[in-house]
């Protein structure tokens, strides 16, 4: 079985779980994270590998961080992560892509990203619930970062933080790659 199989099948268990134990219906989840009912029920019958937006807006609608969806078998209170265990959610032909490094709830999703965006490239980000929060650190380049229409330029080495209920992109304008470390921290389902 492929890992990408082995993360439908978890992925799959998963939805099915939290939905559970949130006590949503199908419909009340497709209406909270505004995804079809179709697309849930090909999600839950591990028939379909949706997008990484589908993902995010599934875990935000149940409050539970990607991490917490991809495993929701909660093991010791330590949990060390393999390098070769981290999960790789997005990426280009081009070589940029990012990595679910960690996940925890505390209170809320709690989530350590790994990014690389090559030159020229970008990535979307949708709104998240109201109170998320995104840190950030760049280790390489120089990322653009647009927050409600406004660019901010975050060279290597410096760091920022920003209110990530609104629409954001992470960009690459430079001529090298960028790297970076984003910590993504979401308030828990009232």
């Amino acid at each position: 079985m492929s890992d990408l199989d082995l993360l439908t099948q978890s992925l799959a268990r998963s939805v099915k779980h939290w939905r559970a134990v949130r006590g949503f219906t199908l419909d009340v989840l497709a209406a909270r994270a505004g995804v079809s009912r179709g697309m849930l029920i090909q999600i839950e019958q591990a028939r379909t590998n949706p997008s990484l937006g589908t993902v995010v807006k599934i875990g935000d609608a149940l409050g539970v961080s990607i991490t917490t969806l991809l495993d929701y078998e909660q093991g010791p209170r330590v949990r060390v992560v393999p390098a070769e265990q981290a999960v790789r959610l997005w990426h280009t032909d081009a070589g940029s892509y990012n990595l679910l490094l960690a996940g925890a709830e505390a209170p809320g999703p709690l989530e350590m990203w790994q990014w690389r965006l090559m030159p020229g490239e970008r990535s979307d980000s949708d709104p998240h619930p109201a109170g998320t929060v995104e840190l950030l650190h760049v280790t390489e380049g120089e990322l653009t970062l647009t927050v409600d229409g406004t660019e901010y330029r975050v060279p290597a080495g410096a760091s920022a933080s920003f209110e990530a209920d609104i629409a954001h992109t992470y960009g690459n304008t430079g001529e090298r790659p960028m790297r970076m470390i984003m910590a993504v921290s979401v308030p828990p389902v009232r």
